[in-house]
């Protein structure tokens, strides 16, 4: 506790020994409470109670705080003490209210008076105390009252350099909490200018509260830029002797250098005069030049403070991303670090290095020190030290680079830890694409991958395999040829098997020539793994199995046998047994015409950015190859979006509801194939038997009597879906309105076209929709119907809107019926 030993308070010494040497907990409780009653009738009973009594009691007081238990009372005895002219009197005064005091005390007013009288004092001592007792509390309570005392107390010539100092982190303390107390105009430059100020105390305390300040408003305090570099270029040019009380193990002043350096981070360039940035240049060369000299020191603390200036130097030559030669210096000098003995130096130089790798003047430079990294990502001890390893692998890999990188990952990849695996794969996956130039390498790649991590592949890595083989022609035997090799392993994991049966039922036909790949030799491949599958992957082994029936109809038999087990047609999963007894109907009744029309090969999906780099930018927001991929329409993300009540979270569905983001297929005779008129019978979710395609200008609003979800309009401008649910006579609709242009649709305005007697029987309420709906958004709207009574006619929604300035007008009616909503009567 405070001045305990300097003040001699023996009193106090005693109690806090007496409560070290308690036996129990009882014991220690009993002692407290004795010693509290003592102080509260000390604190009622004596009104002659001296400075030093009082203090003395309010520190048991903060004591017994301390450990743990509530104190009531004692808190006007403290605020008397702010009254002392003694400094241990005041500062204990000051330390009670900054931790006990409840910013809605009645004794605020006092406590405010008594700091207004501090600040205004001639001893800097006192008005030190003070402002330390505001940054503590911070409220806005204590900003508004010292708003205007602070800032004149900050820039005054007449303040002490050390009361200046308190200032600058109190009022950045309060900025903190009340953005309006730093006032504007000419405050401003003098704010700045403290940059320049001769205590390097103030112009570190200055430094951090300049920072908040840009950050909120960059171009009113533009001007720091060149007091800065200056102050750096002093800094930075300087011996540790000319600046020996700020220097720390022969580094001076590394923390405001880090801070000054952290400030000009905020402007991008962060000098637009070219003598300053000639300056600037100066110094971070002459920072990167220190970092080659002879240690000064071997305590780490020398090591420590002069790597910090350094990594913020090299942060801030990353930020410009102007200067080739200081880049190319910058990935040099990381790259010594990477074989430093220091964890926390190869670390820092791998996450420092990932940044340089994106610059088009130290890539080739970061690409010298592949194997050292590939090594750091095998070896290292410390698993975020081989996170960042891979991070940077992924981040310098190109086109001269990528096979082998890939395969490198693919190699660790077994022994990998778990916790980067998942993110290992995205990252493999995205680089297979981006540089194949032989897609065989890619198909490959991606079926390594489920053979060694099956677990982490996610649904995003398998469709993405599965668009590229349909999409490509070129490749389409080949991969029928691997994945059927790769489902002949003993032990063949499941998204291998949904891989296969997606890939052969398309292109089964392409391999089926050879003996030992033949119809039958294929489907009993595949049907030897049904039994140990998931519902989901089983539905795409049917869906694989009706396909089969019209690329070799010799098997047709042993195929529809399938569908006629008992564990199909009376399966408990309802998507099982509804696949089954269509599929089986549609084998029987279809003709051979008919069937192939139906069952033919998937078209090309179209292109649209990769889902895979979606999902990488969630787990770990952070640098991305920057051609992005782009990715074709996922398989199992169809038309029928709405149709799907189950569609879990890892599709895009949350986003994008309806697929309105995706471009619309070419409308053709072979635009559909089995999606169009079966539904999603790839897709591993539990979906309905049609498809909720529409033609071009078509409400699709029967359906609705017998489902909930679903496109209810769509043509060439705009789709509109709709998902419902309902409960006794209460109804709730979310319209989902989707641009399919390339241009903001103006004025749109959805109104409800409703008579008053029928609105006497069905009540609806709409929520407001913005009058613009931009190119490719998608908008929701929610209704809330109650029915009251019987009604005949259904509601519906006129919506009007500009396209391209031309007037637009559509009606369509709500799927909102007695049928639906059940009566109250």
């Amino acid at each position: 506790m405070p001045a305990v030993r300097g003040d001699g308070m023996r009193g106090l010494a005693v109690f806090i020994s007496d409560i070290r040497n308690c036996k129990s907990k009882e014991a220690e409780i009993k002692r407290i409470n004795k010693e509290l009653a003592n102080i509260r009738s000390k604190f009622k009973g004596d009104k002659t109670l001296d400075g030093y009594q009082k203090k003395k009691y309010v520190c048991k007081l903060l004591f017994i705080f301390l450990l743990g238990h509530d104190i009531d009372f004692g808190h006007m005895e403290a605020v008397n003490l702010l009254s002392s002219n003694k400094y241990s009197e005041k500062q204990i005064g000051y330390l009670f209210i900054s931790v006990l005091v409840n910013t809605n005390s009645e004794l605020i007013k006092l406590i405010i008076q008594s700091i207004k009288n501090d600040l205004a004092s001639r001893n800097p001592i006192h008005v030190n105390l003070a402002l330390q007792c505001i940054a503590n509390i911070g409220s806005r309570e204590m900003a508004e009252a010292f708003g205007n005392d602070i800032p004149k107390l900050l820039v005054s010539g007449d303040t002490m350099d050390v009361v200046k100092q308190s200032a600058a982190l109190c009022l950045l303390r309060l900025f903190r909490t009340s953005q309006e107390i730093i006032p504007g105009g000419e405050w401003t430059s003098r704010i700045i200018h403290l940059l320049n100020d001769q205590h390097m105390g103030v112009v570190t305390a200055a430094t951090s509260l300049i920072d908040a300040l840009v950050k909120k408003n960059p171009e009113e305090y533009k001007g720091c830029v060149s007091l800065a570099v200056s102050r750096l270029s002093r800094i930075v040019t300087a011996s540790y002797t000319d600046l020996q009380d700020y220097t720390y193990y022969f580094v001076p002043a590394p923390w405001l250098s880090v801070k000054l350096l952290r400030l000009l981070q905020n402007y991008t360039p962060p000098a637009e005069d070219p003598g300053v940035r000639g300056r600037l240049t100066e110094c971070l060369e002459t920072i990167l030049n220190k970092a080659q000299e002879p240690p000064k020191s071997k305590k780490v603390q020398h090591s420590n403070a002069k790597n910090a200036v350094l990594f913020e130097a090299i942060s801030l030559i990353i930020h410009n991303d102007s200067e080739a030669n200081l880049l190319v210096r910058a990935c040099n000098q990381l790259g010594q670090f990477l074989s430093n003995r220091e964890t926390n130096l190869r670390y820092l130089a791998l996450e420092s290095m990932c940044h340089l790798a994106t610059s088009e003047f130290s890539h080739e430079a970061v690409k010298k020190h592949q194997e050292v990294v590939i090594l750091s990502m095998k070896m290292e001890k410390d698993v975020s030290v081989r996170q960042r390893a891979v991070d940077l692998l992924y981040a310098m890999c190109d086109k001269s680079n990528a096979e082998e990188i890939v395969q490198e990952m693919l190699n660790y990849l077994e022994t990998a830890d778990y916790s980067i695996r998942e993110e290992m794969v995205l990252k493999v996956a995205i680089l297979a694409e981006k540089y194949a130039t032989d897609y065989t390498w890619y198909v490959d790649v991606i079926l390594n991958l489920i053979r060694i991590a099956g677990d982490y592949v996610s649904e995003e890595v398998w469709y993405r395999v599965i668009q590229i083989v349909i999409n490509r022609d070129e490749v389409q035997g080949y991969a029928a040829k691997t994945v059927f090799e790769a489902l002949q392993a003993p032990a063949c994991h499941e998204n291998m098997v949904k891989v296969g049966g997606y890939i052969l039922g398309e292109f089964g036909n392409l391999i089926a020539g050879d003996q030992r790949s033949s119809p039958a030799v294929q489907f009993q491949l595949l049907h030897s793994k049904y039994h140990l599958c998931s519902p989901m992957t089983r539905a795409l082994l049917l869906s694989t199995y009706v396909k089969f029936i019209n690329l070799f109809p010799e098997i047709r038999t042993q195929v529809q046998e399938v569908f006629k087990q008992h564990s199909n047609l009376r399966s408990a999963d309802a998507e099982l047994q509804q696949r089954a007894s269509e599929y089986l109907q549609l084998s029987i009744i279809a003709s051979s015409d008919v069937l192939a029309t139906v069952l033919e090969e998937m078209p090309a999906f179209p292109e649209r950015e990769s889902s895979i780099l979606a999902v990488l930018k969630k787990k770990k927001p952070g640098r991305l190859p920057e051609n992005e991929i782009k990715e074709t329409k996922s398989p199992v993300v169809t038309n029928n979006h709405a149709n799907n009540d189950n569609h879990n979270a890892s599709s895009t569905a949350s986003a994008d509801l309806l697929g309105l983001s995706t471009p619309t297929q070419p409308s053709s005779a072979n635009a559909g194939g089995l999606l169009d008129v079966l539904g999603d019978v790839y897709g591993n979710k539990s979906n309905n038997s049609l498809s909720s395609a529409l033609p071009p200008n078509v409400s699709n609003f029967k359906k609705f009597v017998c489902k909930n979800n679903g496109v209810l309009f769509e043509n060439d401008l705009i789709q509109i879906g709709v998902k419902s649910e309902f409960r006794q006579n209460l109804g709730r609709l979310g319209l989902f309105y989707g641009n399919k242009t390339n241009v903001p649709l103006q004025s749109f305005v959805p109104n409800l076209l409703w008579s008053e007697e029928q609105s006497s029987k069905l009540i609806i309420q709409m929520k407001h929709v913005e009058p613009v709906l931009e190119a490719g958004a998608q908008r929701q709207q929610t209704i809330n119907a109650e029915c009251i009574d019987d009604y005949t006619d259904t509601p519906s929604i006129g919506l009007s809107f500009l396209y391209n300035n031309m007037p637009q007008k559509i009606t369509f009616k709500l799927p909102l019926n007695d049928k639906q909503i059940l009566r109250t009567n």
